[in-house]
């Protein structure tokens, strides 16, 4: 494969600090963190393009830190899933891949810095997800050679945009107009197909002070538990990697994706189920972009002319597969546009102006229930939906996406006030959930708080003019019996 082929948009490409290549190094250091997967990955084939053209081999790091916020098995385990896969998939292809767990908290601490001492470059994702930003920043700054960043967070290149914007239908007027042109420059789904690059052997310092990760923790997570990491929250039954994520999008698209529409209701079995596997980037929204344009028998000539921000009709594809689009495309690439123009998704000055002012307006309000953080952690609330879903959360590490909605809503009814509810969401949705940590899940919560929303009436007690949803409602428009059954307190 010619680096030709694998070149990479130079909309997604941003140098992270002003350092030159080393032409003389021995390889290109890919530092795997966001995107963690082997193919339809933008910055692993920026990283394949670079050794191609500088005829070096390609040594991918993919490291798990111990005292990342919220490190616990759950969210390790998925982590170490994925790059059982990795391992296996760069096995098959001219790369060095070090899978890197760190045993204690700072024994990771200089690896980065050595691997990059015989390095020609390292490419970076570029991705505003947690704490990832400021940790490659930092390491731009300590580096003496090229740090590119690396955008394949979506299908919209995230710099397209030239600030946050306020409401999906302001956002999917902006994607009507400028998508077109990227839906043509997808990334490989297998970059390092046919490449053939030199070996790379690791510096004999890595082996001595970093030691391999043992093979059946990645394989089967056998060692998990003398790991510094919360054990209390324990693995979920859904595995990660990006074979489980392939498995999961086959299954939505040929079982689950006519009941898409249906997808508000607990009883139906209809949402994709993919969020914990884009949010750890074991699979790609290109990639579940084109299995769905595939499965449509669809093309870019099917993309309609009008631009006002329809959700339906836009697209040119079935009702079910524009819904779908909707969601994977206009309101999770919204939550990353805000995170990538603005630090504040996570706090209450985040919210629209409207939004804090009524729910400040109404602060003082008499609460009919208040529940501590570990009360509802323990779904000990009076309301058996509420407690269901908590129990959903906390077992599975995902909620009904319907379901999400009223969890949040009732926090902030049974809150001191509005800034310790979404304090409490944070810290429920960041410590269970897969899909937590993540600018899409931080969007969801703050939506519940007003944000990409706009005012209701009339006003309510607590709620001001925020949207209300209440659990009687919920019970009376959907049949949640065999939801309470199967999420029941034993």
């Amino acid at each position: 494969m010619t680096a030709q082929r694998l070149e990479v948009p130079a909309c997604r490409v941003r140098p992270l600090n002003r350092a030159e290549p080393r032409v003389d190094g021995d390889y290109v250091l890919y530092w795997m963190s966001a995107f963690r997967r082997a193919g339809w990955n933008f910055a692993l084939q920026r990283a394949a393009w670079w050794a191609a053209k500088l005829g070096k081999g390609l040594m991918v790091l993919e490291a798990l830190r111990c005292d990342y916020p919220y490190a616990s098995d759950r969210l390790h385990r998925f982590v170490l899933d994925g790059m059982a896969d990795n391992a296996a998939r760069f096995r098959e292809r001219s790369v060095t891949y070090l899978p890197y767990v760190e045993p204690a908290p700072g024994d990771g601490k200089g690896l980065l810095e050595t691997l990059a001492d015989r390095a020609c470059l390292v490419l970076a994702d570029d991705a505003p997800v947690f704490f990832l930003p400021r940790m490659v920043a930092a390491a731009a700054a300590r580096l003496p050679i090229l740090l590119e960043g690396i955008d394949s967070n979506g299908l919209l290149p995230l710099r397209t945009a030239d600030g946050d914007y306020p409401s999906a239908y302001a956002f999917r007027r902006f994607l009507q107009r400028e998508l077109p042109a990227h839906l043509l420059n997808l990334p490989l789904a297998d970059p390092l197909a046919g490449l053939s690059l030199p070996a790379v052997r690791l510096p004999a310092t890595i082996p001595a002070r970093w030691p391999a990760t043992p093979p059946a923790l990645l394989r089967d997570g056998r060692g998990l538990e003398r790991l510094p990491i919360n054990h209390r929250v324990a693995v979920a039954g859904l595995r990660g990697g990006h074979r489980a994520a392939e498995r999961r999008l086959n299954e939505f698209l040929e079982e689950r994706l006519p009941h898409y529409p249906q997808r508000s209701d607990p009883a139906q079995e209809a949402t994709s189920g993919l969020s914990p596997y884009l949010h750890f980037g074991q699979i790609s929204s290109h990639q579940i972009f084109a299995a769905l344009a595939g499965r449509e028998g669809w093309s870019v000539g099917n993309l309609g002319p009008e631009q006002r921000g329809q959700r339906q009709g836009w697209w040119g594809m079935s009702a079910a597969a524009e819904a779908f689009l909707d969601q994977l495309v206009t309101w999770r690439e919204l939550g990353y546009n805000f995170c990538a123009f603005r630090d504040d998704a996570e706090a209450y000055a985040g919210l629209p102006v409207w939004a804090r002012r009524t729910l400040d307006e109404h602060a003082a309000d008499p609460r009919p229930y208040l529940y501590t953080l570990e009360e509802l952690a323990d779904a000990a609330s009076h309301d058996p939906l509420w407690n269901a879903a908590q129990r959903q959360l906390m077992r599975q590490g995902t909620i009904h996406n319907y379901l999400r909605m009223l969890w949040g809503k009732k926090i902030l009814e049974w809150s001191a006030s509005p800034r310790q509810a979404l304090a409490v969401m944070l810290e429920l949705n960041n410590r269970y959930a897969l899909d937590g940590r993540d600018p899409n899940s931080a969007s969801g919560i703050a939506w519940c708080l007003g944000r990409y929303d706009r005012p209701w009436g009339p006003q309510r007690p607590i709620f001001g003019k925020i949207r209300y949803m209440g659990s009687e409602n919920t019970t009376r428009k959907f049949d949640v019996k065999p939801y309470l059954a199967r999420f029941g307190p034993n």
